[in-house]
């Protein structure tokens, strides 16, 4: 009977089972967003969870216990200093899991986004490229009004394409036109 025993066995025996437990563990810690089957999903959560808080205890001991599932000295320090002090105020529900829309095709496994629920920061860049950006709120602006604003280009700006194009085409001249060899006619023997 099968009492008291947790956990997908996935059909694979104990070794390789603990083999893709934590090669998703290591790929969600990498990368911090990966696509896999629910079953799978399910189960590295658990061990995810489990290295992320002791990633917050930050001890020799604990840096040991990472390394012996994750088996790789930079993802560990990665996990160390970089994704453990983001939940540093959180205490669990580390990852989350969600649904695609359609299954897997060919076995139509239900697949899943597993996903760690604080992101790094992004960098924002200081200025927009976009000149005369204009947000509108659709409910109480008149359409016309809007497309007339968010097409509107300073006059400035023209100008300054013209002449830029002006002086790309003084640049170069004409390509001269190159007559390609007349073909020999070939002899037959």
């Amino acid at each position: 009977m099968r009492h008291g025993l947790s956990g997908n066995k996935f059909g694979r025996n104990q070794t390789l089972r603990a083999a893709t437990i934590r090669d998703l563990c290591r790929a969600a810690i990498k990368c911090e967003s990966i696509q896999t089957t629910r079953a799978k999903a399910v189960e590295a959560r658990k061990a995810i969870d489990r290295l992320i808080t002791l990633g917050k205890d930050n001890t020799l001991a604990a840096k040991r216990r990472a390394f012996a599932l994750l088996i790789d000295h930079e993802l560990v320090s990665h996990l160390f200093n970089v994704v453990a002090p983001r939940f540093v105020s959180r205490q669990g529900g580390y990852t989350r899991i969600i649904k695609f829309a359609t299954n897997r095709q060919g076995d139509n496994a239900e697949m899943v986004i597993l996903e760690l629920t604080e992101r790094a920061p992004v960098a924002v860049a200081a200025e927009s490229k976009v000149a005369d950006a204009v947000i509108v709120d659709k409910k109480k602006a008149d359409p016309k009004v809007a497309v007339k604003k968010a097409v509107a280009v300073k006059p400035e700006a023209k100008e300054k394409a013209k002449e830029k194009t002006k002086e790309k085409a003084k640049e170069k001249p004409a390509a001269e036109v190159k007559k390609a060899p007349a073909k020999k006619a070939a002899t037959k023997e």
